[in-house]
């Protein structure tokens, strides 16, 4: 899980938008967006391994195999979470609770290059 909270947030600021909305949108089929906790790292372990009890990679099941034992279970974690999120903005900032944080979920066993746009509407300030 990679923390991109402080990333979205210089687009924010950037912005210029007193109040609004930012949406974020991931362009991959193996990887996820999730609001998480950003306090205890061992949230998002511990989340990593309930996802891979639930859906293990390698398992029979899966004929979808073609870049490997992950690639299948990879686009089913990503079915199950999520490939955007929508945050206020508030004050200039956004509106995140004391403990969130903006999470790129990697569903898959190496890393990869992954894209996001992040789209900012709102009201500029007075």
């Amino acid at each position: 899980m990679i923390n991109v909270t402080d990333e979205v947030a210089k687009h924010v600021a950037a912005a210029n938008v007193a109040t609004g909305l930012c949406h974020i949108f991931l362009h991959h089929t193996s990887a996820s967006l999730t609001l998480c906790e950003n306090h205890d790292p061992l949230v998002q372990s511990d989340l990593e391994a309930f996802m891979l009890r639930l859906i293990p990679d390698g398992d029979a099941i899966y004929e979808h195999i073609a870049e490997g034992p992950d690639d299948m279970p990879s686009h089913v974690r990503a079915v199950l979470t999520q490939s955007f999120l929508i945050i206020p903005i508030t004050n200039h900032k956004l509106a995140l609770g004391t403990w969130q944080g903006i999470y790129l979920w990697e569903h898959r066993l190496r890393s990869h290059h992954r894209k996001l746009t992040v789209t900012i509407q709102g009201n500029p300030p007075d």
